[in-house]
């Protein structure tokens, strides 16, 4: 790319910073928006895509950069004292059922067992976390990324509904209450002209730099929780909620104890149906375990805690046609069908493809190619196809013939028989198991690329494509081994663009042992499992091993890892690909053999091992609050155990061996007392 080129992209990028600039001076400032949101998140979505295709591009007025308009100085960014989480989405009573079962998984809870949940309507506003101390409201966060937050303490102060000092001497000395800063409709109506939506007034009004301007705004705060705490006297979520009404906060009239998945339903039922009767924008409904215990126990995975979710209403829909079918192959060779459909708006996004789950999907909704069919949008969620009108079907309307074999490399796909629910899965996969497949393949590379393994900036979706059709890539380690100097002289690259990828792709040969696992894009071996993977086998060489049949035995001692996952471990090593694919990577690849650990708790340098079943208790559990206190698990008696902590029906031979080695034997009892003692 010459320097004359290089000078017209970065015009037509700063023309655009200016325009979306002006357009956020009338929102933000002048509260006078001149376009609409679906206009405005466009032109927000191309500036972001040149910023990424040409690395050389970067104002400080980037939407990258800035959040809404010239912020005051005062919008520091500070800390979260405790993450501000998002929550895992349901949408319907399968997604429910799931939620629960894995609650009562993790905690080893009995089937006859009740859970009781504080169900209360999502308010669509703006996050907020206020901390007091000694009584006084001392400092206002927007949620932010979640680790970090905006102060905007002056303009939450400018909100009635915040109690600026609490009396109340059982009030906790420090605590973050967390809530949602919203706009009624009623109060909208008023200030319509000014703003898009309530929740745009929200967001811009808590960012304007002048408190003051703020303060005309009719801002609301409802609270419905609490980060950080000092001390907590309560036992439950309903019993903090009323806490929150007599220290003056406003909380939730539609919030309810409920017990069962089938009562959830009926609520969400019930609350959809009444959505428009009540005063503020509401997408759902949030579900959290009552009992404060059953959350600490619970914890969180990832970025969202165990114990709660959202359960959407139903999505924005409109109608349109299908103009074909298409199949696409995932990395662990799922065949998806996707309808290709005459473009639509909802929801502000124009949606032209649309899953159709699966082979029996189809069939079951009888969609055929030229219907009319009904498609739904809901959020971050890929639109899918609800259902065709039969009565406007056409006589040239094409039933769809799922392919026996796979559209991209023609090998046989079938549908795998499930031992546990007795019947054969719904999806049908194609038979390949390494690299053969070409779609496979491309997915599989763009798996191991995927923030969540190797993280490669400047290595995308599109661009793996492309390289894939130059062939510069067809297995993982291709990626070390690029030609840099044949993609210098591509369309779109040049030799700042081509510096950066190579300078990004070096930095990542180093990686963690779990996220290196992941990376390799083996079938149910998901984050979770990587890592109980790696802290089980320790080091890559005792994964590389696993070729050796022998070897497999000894995944059966692990905790979360069954025979599905374990037969989908030895299906990726039965693969000659797979295996010049891990030996290729084991020469460039600096492999980190342990994770990160915690060293301040409690139980560091010490080491634990559970036999027999625990009551009340998960293993996965036990093991997770081992961990939180520094503790670590081994799956061997031997001298460095520290202690053997025996459930019901102990292994005998362990428990003996323990004893000739004179380790520490606790009941689960006793251990119990030893975590208590700590606290």
């Amino acid at each position: 790319m010459t320097n004359h080129d290089n000078k017209l992209i970065k015009k037509n990028y700063l023309k655009k910073i200016n325009l979306i600039n002006k357009y956020n001076e009338a929102y933000y400032k002048n509260s006078k928006p001149i376009i609409d949101d679906f206009e405005y998140d466009n032109l927000k979505i191309q500036i972001l895509d040149l910023e990424k295709k040409y690395k050389f591009l970067k104002s400080k007025k980037s939407p990258s950069l800035t959040v809404g308009f010239q912020p005051s100085k005062n919008f520091n960014k500070v800390k979260h004292k405790v993450p501000m989480f998002s929550l895992s989405n349901a949408f319907d009573k399968e997604d429910l059922i799931n939620f629960e079962k894995k609650i009562f998984n993790f905690l080893s809870l009995k089937k006859d067992s009740v859970i009781e949940y504080s169900a209360e309507p999502k308010i669509d506003g703006i996050s907020a976390s206020l901390f007091f101390k000694n009584g006084k409201f001392i400092q206002g966060l927007s949620r932010g990324d979640g680790i970090e937050g905006e102060d905007i303490t002056e303009n939450l102060k400018t909100i009635k509904d915040i109690p600026k000092y609490i009396s109340d001497k059982n009030f906790p000395d420090e605590i973050d209450i967390r809530g949602e800063v919203y706009i009624g409709n009623r109060d909208f109506e008023s200030i319509k002209n000014k703003f898009a939506n309530p929740r745009n007034a929200a967001s811009g009004s808590l960012r304007q730099k002048d408190s003051n301007a703020t303060s005309k705004i009719p801002l609301k705060f409802i609270a419905y929780t609490y980060g950080f705490l000092k001390q907590l006297n309560m036992s439950t979520q309903s019993d903090f909620l009323k806490s929150l009404k007599f220290w003056g906060f406003k909380t939730n009239d539609h919030n309810k104890i409920i017990k069962g998945v089938d009562n959830l339903i009926k609520n969400h039922k019930n609350l959809e149906e009444k959505r428009k009767e009540i005063d503020f924008d509401i997408d759902g409904i949030v579900y959290k375990v009552n009992d404060f215990n059953l959350q600490t126990r619970l914890g969180s995975v990832t970025n969202a805690p165990r114990w709660a979710i959202a359960h959407k209403f139903s999505a924005n829909s409109s109608i349109s046609k299908i103009l074909n079918i298409e199949i696409q192959v995932g990395r662990t060779g799922a065949l998806t069908p996707v309808a290709k459909i005459k473009p639509v708006n909802i929801g502000g996004v124009v949606v032209s493809n649309a899953t159709l789950h699966n082979e029996d999907e189809i069939e079951r909704k009888d969609i055929r190619v030229g219907d009319e069919v009904t498609v739904e949008r809901a959020g971050d969620v890929i639109p899918r196809v609800i259902s065709a009108d039969i009565k406007k079907r056409k006589k040239d309307s094409k039933k769809f013939i799922f392919p026996k074999k796979c559209p991209s490399c023609g090998s046989l796909t079938v549908k795998e028989f499930n031992d546990s629910t007795k019947k054969y899965d719904a999806v049908r996969r194609c038979t390949n198991d390494g690299f053969e497949c070409e779609k496979m393949a491309i997915e599989r590379i763009k798996h191991f690329v995927s923030k969540e393994a190797f993280n490669i900036d400047g290595l995308g979706k599109k661009i793996v494509e492309n390289f894939w059709e130059l062939k510069l890539i067809r297995f993982p380690q291709d990626i070390f081994n690029l030609d840099y100097k044949r993609i210098q002289d591509l369309d779109g690259w040049g030799n700042l663009s081509v510096s950066n990828l190579k300078y990004s792709i070096e930095s990542k040969k180093k990686i963690t042992f779990d996220k290196f696992i992941y990376s390799l894009g083996i079938r149910h071996i998901g984050q979770e499992n990587a890592k109980l993977l790696s802290k089980h086998l320790k080091n890559p060489t005792n994964f590389f091993n696993l070729k050796k049949k022998s070897n497999f035995n000894e995944l059966l001692n692990i905790d979360g890892i069954g025979d599905t996952q374990i037969n989908s471990i030895k299906n990726f090593f039965s693969n000659k690909n797979n295996l010049k694919v891990l030996s290729e990577l084991d020469r460039v690849l600096n492999v980190i053999a342990e994770l990160p650990i915690n060293k301040t708790g409690i139980f560091r340098n010490k080491t634990f091992m559970f036999t027999g079943k625990l009551e009340g208790m998960s293993r996965a559990e036990a093991k997770s609050l081992i961990e939180k206190n520094s503790g670590k698990i081994i799956s061997n008696v031997n001298k460095k155990l520290d202690y053997l902590i025996i459930g019901e029906k102990p292994a005998t031979k362990k428990v003996n061996l323990a004893k000739g080695l004179k380790i520490s034997i606790f009941n689960q009892n006793q251990w119990l007392e030893m975590l208590k003692s700590t606290d």
